[in-house]
């Protein structure tokens, strides 16, 4: 709720919505650059940055949002404007922290600046992104939480009567990103601003320090990573849910009960896709 009074302070609500919208009829954007670079767009992103604890957090330049309070409104947003025109992000620091299993999750912390500008980035591209998302893909998105994905999961046990779990941990997901293909994601779901995507390639090679370029890393760490994530991964989404759920029927039934039961008289195999960041659990029911 913090983040729509934010969007209303800077005048923002209104652009979002309407892109929210536009790219629920499918509409292609070819001209989002304007909107990332602009003034409003620019403070949003510092203003949520602020609220953020990682922001204290220094990146290889060693500074912190302490840093950026010491500039005016004008300075910033002439000095991201600036960057952008002929956008080279810095290195990325290199960051390693201890899993539960014992392992070690790198992650990559850019700079402070670098941050807010991805901010900037994630705010024009989330409100296109979600209305192609799935349903039910609760990781990293607006409103939606662990207690989400959980409640779904019990809804299917006990109201649809599903049996079987699939449990799909992706791994190294993180690590393995088909840059090329992300872009081409990006383009298919009507982000066309080949400015804007010019910049996010800029970003995804963006050198780690003391590693190098990475090829094919969507760093863990950056604020715009879940949302890129989240956009390789949607194909899973609709392409599993395609198989039962989505499925097109031949006859029309007006009825969640008659739907049911026209695939129960097929072949198909009962199942549900439930997913978080980079793991899923498909349920399904015995045969």
């Amino acid at each position: 709720m913090q983040a729509l009074r934010y969007w209303d302070y800077y005048n923002m609500t209104d652009t979002f919505t309407s892109l929210y919208d536009r790219a629920l009829k499918k509409e292609v954007f070819s001209r989002l650059y304007e909107i990332i670079t602009s003034r409003e767009n620019i403070l949003l992103a510092y203003r949520t940055m602020k609220s953020n604890k990682g922001s204290r957090t220094p990146g290889t330049d060693g500074k912190t949002i302490a840093d950026i309070q010491k500039l005016s409104e004008d300075e910033l947003v002439y000095d991201i404007q600036s960057k952008l025109k002929n956008y080279r992000p810095n290195k990325v620091r290199r960051k390693r922290i201890e899993k539960d299993n014992g392992k070690w999750r790198p992650l990559g912390i850019p700079c402070i600046l670098e941050r807010i500008i991805q901010q900037c980035f994630k705010q024009v591209f989330e409100p296109i992104s979600e209305a192609h998302f799935y349903n039910h893909s609760y990781g990293f998105r607006p409103l939606r939480s662990t207690h989400h994905a959980m409640a779904r999961v019990q809804f299917l046990v006990n109201h649809s009567q599903l049996h079987y779990v699939v449990d799909i941990d992706i791994q190294g997901f993180f690590d393995n990103v088909n840059h090329a293909r992300l872009i081409k994601q990006l383009w298919n779901i009507g982000i066309q601003d080949r400015h804007a995507l010019a910049c996010i390639s800029k970003m995804l090679k963006a050198e780690i320090d003391g590693e190098g370029i990475p090829a094919k890393v969507v760093p863990q760490g950056g604020i715009l990573s879940p949302l890129l994530s989240n956009i390789v991964l949607n194909e899973l989404d609709q392409w599993v849910a395609g198989q039962w759920e989505l499925f097109p029927m031949n006859e029309p039934y007006k009825t969640r009960s008659g739907e049911l039961y026209a695939k129960k008289r097929s072949t198909l195999k009962e199942g549900y896709i439930v997913r978080y960041a980079d793991d899923c659990t498909p349920r399904m029911r015995g045969a």
